[in-house]
Protein backbone atom coordinates (compact mmCIF):
# COMPACT_ATOMS: atom_id res chain seq x y z
CA UNK A 1 0.00 0.00 0.00
CA UNK A 2 1.10 3.53 -0.71
CA UNK A 3 1.46 5.84 2.26
CA UNK A 4 1.11 9.63 2.00
CA UNK A 5 2.14 11.81 4.95
CA UNK A 6 -0.55 14.00 6.50
CA UNK A 7 0.68 16.49 9.09
CA UNK A 8 -1.42 16.56 12.26
CA UNK A 9 -1.70 19.33 14.85
CA UNK A 10 -2.86 18.35 18.34
CA UNK A 11 -5.11 21.06 19.74
CA UNK A 12 -5.27 22.10 23.40
CA UNK A 13 -8.17 19.76 24.24
CA UNK A 14 -6.68 16.72 22.49
CA UNK A 15 -6.22 13.93 25.01
CA UNK A 16 -2.54 12.93 24.85
CA UNK A 17 -3.42 9.41 25.96
CA UNK A 18 -5.18 8.87 22.61
CA UNK A 19 -3.39 7.62 19.52
CA UNK A 20 -3.55 9.58 16.30
CA UNK A 21 -6.15 8.30 13.82
CA UNK A 22 -5.18 4.75 13.01
CA UNK A 23 -6.03 1.72 10.93
CA UNK A 24 -7.47 -1.09 13.03
CA UNK A 25 -6.63 -3.88 10.57
CA UNK A 26 -4.01 -4.52 7.90
CA UNK A 27 -6.48 -4.01 5.04
CA UNK A 28 -8.46 -1.11 6.49
CA UNK A 29 -9.07 1.85 4.16
CA UNK A 30 -10.24 4.18 6.93
CA UNK A 31 -8.35 5.41 9.99
CA UNK A 32 -10.52 5.59 13.11
CA UNK A 33 -10.77 8.97 14.83
CA UNK A 34 -11.88 9.51 18.44
CA UNK A 35 -14.04 12.00 20.28
CA UNK A 36 -11.79 14.26 22.32
CA UNK A 37 -14.17 16.16 24.57
CA UNK A 38 -12.84 19.22 26.38
CA UNK A 39 -14.60 18.23 29.62
CA UNK A 40 -13.35 14.59 29.27
CA UNK A 41 -16.93 13.54 30.01
CA UNK A 42 -19.78 12.59 27.68
CA UNK A 43 -21.86 14.18 24.97
CA UNK A 44 -25.57 13.39 24.76
CA UNK A 45 -27.23 13.47 21.36
CA UNK A 46 -31.01 13.56 21.68
CA UNK A 47 -33.36 11.93 19.13
CA UNK A 48 -33.47 14.00 15.95
CA UNK A 49 -30.51 16.12 17.05
CA UNK A 50 -27.21 16.73 15.26
CA UNK A 51 -24.04 17.67 17.10
CA UNK A 52 -20.46 18.48 16.24
CA UNK A 53 -18.15 16.06 18.02
CA UNK A 54 -14.63 17.45 18.50
CA UNK A 55 -11.55 15.38 17.72
CA UNK A 56 -8.92 17.78 19.04
CA UNK A 57 -7.04 17.46 15.76
CA UNK A 58 -6.33 19.62 12.72
CA UNK A 59 -4.71 18.36 9.53
CA UNK A 60 -2.47 19.64 6.76
CA UNK A 61 -3.72 17.58 3.84
CA UNK A 62 -1.49 17.55 0.75
CA UNK A 63 -2.80 19.51 -2.23
CA UNK A 64 -4.50 17.13 -4.64
CA UNK A 65 -6.07 15.11 -1.81
CA UNK A 66 -9.05 15.30 0.54
CA UNK A 67 -9.93 13.41 3.68
CA UNK A 68 -13.37 11.82 3.54
CA UNK A 69 -15.24 11.38 6.83
CA UNK A 70 -17.26 8.19 6.85
CA UNK A 71 -19.33 6.36 9.46
CA UNK A 72 -17.91 3.45 11.39
CA UNK A 73 -20.11 0.46 10.59
CA UNK A 74 -20.17 -0.74 14.21
CA UNK A 75 -21.38 2.64 15.50
CA UNK A 76 -24.07 2.77 12.81
CA UNK A 77 -25.23 -0.78 13.56
CA UNK A 78 -25.15 -0.67 17.36
CA UNK A 79 -26.55 2.85 17.83
CA UNK A 80 -28.88 5.23 16.01
CA UNK A 81 -25.97 7.56 15.25
CA UNK A 82 -24.95 8.42 11.71
CA UNK A 83 -22.38 10.72 10.12
CA UNK A 84 -25.11 12.84 8.56
CA UNK A 85 -23.09 14.42 5.74
CA UNK A 86 -21.41 11.19 4.79
CA UNK A 87 -19.03 11.18 3.21
CA UNK A 88 -17.96 14.52 4.58
CA UNK A 89 -15.05 16.24 2.87
CA UNK A 90 -12.11 17.89 4.59
CA UNK A 91 -10.47 20.06 1.94
CA UNK A 92 -6.70 20.37 1.59
CA UNK A 93 -6.78 24.09 2.45
CA UNK A 94 -8.78 23.70 5.69
CA UNK A 95 -6.68 24.12 8.84
CA UNK A 96 -9.29 24.15 11.60
CA UNK A 97 -10.31 21.40 13.98
CA UNK A 98 -11.88 18.36 12.40
CA UNK A 99 -15.24 17.88 14.06
CA UNK A 100 -17.59 15.08 13.13
CA UNK A 101 -21.30 15.83 12.52
CA UNK A 102 -23.24 13.03 14.20
CA UNK A 103 -27.01 12.83 14.01
CA UNK A 104 -29.31 10.66 16.08
CA UNK A 105 -31.89 9.01 13.84
CA UNK A 106 -33.38 6.93 16.65
CA UNK A 107 -36.02 7.35 19.33
CA UNK A 108 -33.72 7.47 22.38
CA UNK A 109 -30.76 9.60 23.38
CA UNK A 110 -27.31 8.31 22.43
CA UNK A 111 -24.17 9.00 24.43
CA UNK A 112 -20.70 9.65 23.05
CA UNK A 113 -17.97 9.07 25.61
CA UNK A 114 -14.61 10.78 25.62
CA UNK A 115 -12.36 8.49 23.58
CA UNK A 116 -15.08 6.71 21.59
CA UNK A 117 -14.12 5.97 18.00
CA UNK A 118 -16.75 7.99 16.15
CA UNK A 119 -15.82 7.95 12.45
CA UNK A 120 -13.21 6.88 9.99
CA UNK A 121 -11.04 9.08 7.82
CA UNK A 122 -10.12 8.09 4.27
CA UNK A 123 -7.42 9.98 2.37
CA UNK A 124 -8.47 10.19 -1.28
CA UNK A 125 -7.07 11.82 -4.42
CA UNK A 126 -9.05 14.68 -5.93
CA UNK A 127 -9.59 15.16 -9.63
CA UNK A 128 -11.09 18.55 -10.41
CA UNK A 129 -13.57 18.84 -13.25
CA UNK A 130 -13.84 21.61 -15.79
CA UNK A 131 -17.51 22.22 -16.54
CA UNK A 132 -18.65 23.45 -19.94
CA UNK A 133 -22.05 24.19 -21.43
CA UNK A 134 -23.11 22.18 -24.51
CA UNK A 135 -26.31 22.21 -26.55
CA UNK A 136 -26.76 18.41 -26.44
CA UNK A 137 -25.44 15.55 -24.33
CA UNK A 138 -24.31 12.21 -25.75
CA UNK A 139 -26.98 9.52 -25.78
CA UNK A 140 -26.96 6.39 -23.61
CA UNK A 141 -29.28 3.40 -23.26
CA UNK A 142 -30.42 4.73 -19.88
CA UNK A 143 -31.07 8.25 -21.11
CA UNK A 144 -32.91 10.41 -18.56
CA UNK A 145 -34.10 7.48 -16.45
CA UNK A 146 -33.29 7.96 -12.79
CA UNK A 147 -34.48 7.17 -9.27
CA UNK A 148 -35.10 3.47 -9.68
CA UNK A 149 -35.35 3.39 -13.46
CA UNK A 150 -33.02 0.37 -13.64
CA UNK A 151 -35.32 -1.70 -11.37
CA UNK A 152 -34.78 -3.45 -8.07
CA UNK A 153 -33.39 -6.79 -9.27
Amino acid sequence: MTEICVNVKKLAHFDESFPLPGYESAGAAGADVRASLANRDTLVIAPGERKLVPTGLAFEIPIGFEIQVRPRSGLSLKTSLMVVNSPGTIDADYRGEVQIILGNLGARAEIIKHGDRIAQLVLAPVIRAGYQVVAELGETARGEGGFGSTGRR
